[in-house]
């Protein structure tokens, strides 16, 4: 087969049978044996059937540990004491060979008792450590309190020795790797970073950053070629975010999240972490004692969607699927009057955009696929609305507050209508539905909180039915009718909280599926339950610009929209076909459009 060296510019591989695109997105967390004492930021070692997790600390008030356990793949038990209470402990090792350093001091494991060994150079905690056993083991970075720390030293069974430091002095960063080759990943600066450095034995690199920028980071892995990365915080989530990384070497891919948002956890997994880890324990709002184990295929076949290889096996050449549509954004004819908080419905060549938060909050738009011509009126000076159905057919409800509004008004094409009052008064809620006679709203802020209440409208009165899952405001929502939809992300604060989470509604009760990739809130959106768009929206820090499409299992990032904002209105038949409009973005409101269009999904061909 060498002759078939490339079809249109992609290398032919000849692989024995069919392959996946990816190890990475086949692996999964589950639940594993919790630890006896609750605790964080303690030393992990050892593999996921055979670990060792020892010190941490507990607060309030703040105690720093010396309990060691050790793991057998179901549960815990307690062994004899490290000699000093540690914290922030830096290093590794395996169940029965590990060293752990702490401020200034050391400490080394033989499977029955620790022993003080030689100091560290610089006294530090809380930076990154791997180790392969109790004689070779590596730290870097770490908190002297103040400053941060850059620098690098290596255990070689008696001493310590000072090596290449770290390009930038941080700390609560996730480790991966060994002596000679290594990952320090995320952590914080002076702010919380993505940052990714490579050790090759002498000296750091930087390599491609994270997809999220969190410290208090965890991270399992053979080398600086394959890991994976979980847990920490950011801005946005204070107390934990389930998001989990891939690494293969090159570039970092979101998979499987944890099933409990967590900082400050323990890792375990060395040799073979990139596959089969462990997180154990961390921090939630307090420190916990639960345990997680990441489990993922040892062995692939990789190669990328689109590209062609010939299977020996059925003696045919194949072309991958492509089975999420890629598409990109343009942009579309501004509206007439720059507003956030806009209620918008309806698909590309066709929407509305009601309301919104600037002037006197009653502009209405209707868009043709071309331009934007402004109609009636709405009746109620509010925004923060929830709508539903099409640019002649329309309902809008609740609004700004507190107090709460349970106003509802109806579009019916020339002018609006006030219409009976929901129930749940409220702002920010999501809606979706198919006109103004049939459709839904759920979710939102109200008084004395976050609402999860959803209630149905069938032209004349409003029903309350099953609640959401998940209580929170500014979610998004996307279906074109009453008994089949989506809703994704949101925030609720206290505790500061970016949701990724999705449920879908089947007409009677909202089942959760997939997270999204990215937490954030006031989002565009449109689509139906089985092929929606969801884009900007608020992220920790910042307005975001990222859009994400749904297929009905689960969520793929595709192309950013041009210009990153939040509470903005959005339109669309399908995650093929969308329009983006209106929404903030510093230093204002804003007026821009947006129109999203995909190619048609490939299918896999076949030639015999």
């Amino acid at each position: 087969m060498s002759k078939y060296k490339e079809i249109k510019g992609f290398k032919v591989q000849t692989l024995a049978s069919d392959t996946v695109t990816s190890q990475a997105l086949v692996g999964s967390w589950a639940s594993g044996g919790s630890l006896n004492t609750t605790r964080a930021l303690g030393l992990g070692s050892g593999t996921q059937t055979a670990a060792l997790m020892a010190g941490g600390y507990t607060s309030p008030p703040y105690s720093a540990k010396t309990e060691t356990e050790l793991y057998n793949g179901s549960s815990w038990t307690e062994v004899a004491d490290l000699n000093t209470g540690k914290s922030g402990i830096m290093g590794g090792g395996t169940q029965t060979s590990a060293i752990g350093a702490s401020g200034s001091t050391a400490e080394s494991w033989n499977g029955s008792a620790w022993t003080e060994v030689a100091d560290l150079n610089t006294s530090r905690s809380g930076g990154g450590g791997v180790g392969q056993s109790s004689s070779a083991a590596f730290v870097f970075g770490g908190y002297i309190g103040p400053p941060r720390s850059a620098a690098a030293e290596q255990w070689n069974g008696s001493s310590w020795t000072e090596v290449g430091d770290l390009n930038s002095a941080k700390d609560e960063q996730a480790s991966v790797g060994t002596t000679t080759s290594a990952l320090s990943v995320g952590g914080t600066v002076t702010a919380v970073i993505a940052e990714n450095e490579s050790w090759n034995g002498s000296a750091w690199t930087e390599v491609a950053d994270l997809n999220t920028a969190r410290s208090g980071v965890t991270g399992s892995g053979d080398d600086n070629t394959t890991g994976i990365v979980f847990g920490g915080y950011n801005p946005g989530g204070a107390n934990g975010v389930a998001v989990t990384e891939s690494w293969d070497g090159s570039s970092w891919t979101e998979v499987s999240d944890l099933t409990t948002a967590r900082k400050n956890g323990t890792p375990a997994g060395y040799p073979g972490g990139q596959n089969a880890a462990l997180m154990i324990a961390g921090i939630t709002t307090t420190q916990v004692a639960t345990v997680e184990e990441w489990t993922a295929p040892s062995t692939f076949s990789k190669i990328n969607l689109g590209q062609v290889y010939y299977n020996s096996g059925s003696n045919a050449f194949k072309v991958t699927e492509q089975p999420v549509p890629g598409g990109t954004w343009a942009s579309g004819n501004a509206m007439n009057t720059a507003r956030n908080y806009v209620a918008g419905d309806g698909i590309q060549t066709a929407a509305i955009a009601s309301g919104g938060n600037t002037g006197p909050k009653l502009q209405c738009e209707v868009y043709n696929g071309t331009a934007w011509t402004e109609v009636n009126d709405l009746n109620d000076a509010l925004y923060g609305r929830a709508p539903f159905g099409t640019s002649t057919s329309q309902v809008i409800a609740g609004g700004n507050g507190p107090p709460y509004s349970a106003e509802a008004e109806s579009w019916n094409g020339t002018s609006w209508t006030e219409i009976a009052e929901i129930s749940t008064a409220r702002r920010d809620a999501a809606g979706f539905g198919a006109s103004n006679t049939s459709g839904l709203i759920v979710g939102g802020l109200a008084s004395p909180g976050y609402s999860a209440t959803n209630e149905l409208w069938n032209g004349s009165s409003w029903t309350e039915s099953a609640d959401l899952n998940t209580a929170r405001q500014e979610l998004a929502g996307a279906g074109k009718s009453q008994s089949a939809g989506i809703v994704a992300f949101g925030i609720t604060n206290p505790p500061l909280t970016y949701y990724t989470k999705a449920e879908v509604w089947d007409g009677s009760s909202w089942t959760e599926v997939g997270d999204a990739n990215t937490g954030r809130h006031g989002l565009g959106s449109g689509g139906t339950s089985t092929s929606a768009l969801m884009f900007g929206g608020s992220a920790p820090g910042a307005t975001s610009a990222a859009n994400e499409s749904w297929d009905g299992t689960s969520w793929t990032e595709q192309d950013d929209l041009a210009t990153a904002r939040s509470t903005l209105g959005g339109a669309g038949a399908t995650s093929s076909s969308a329009l983006a409009f209106g929404g903030y973005a510093p230093p204002g409101v804003q007026n821009a459009t947006e129109e999203f269009t995909a190619s048609v999904t490939n299918k896999t061909i076949t030639v015999s």
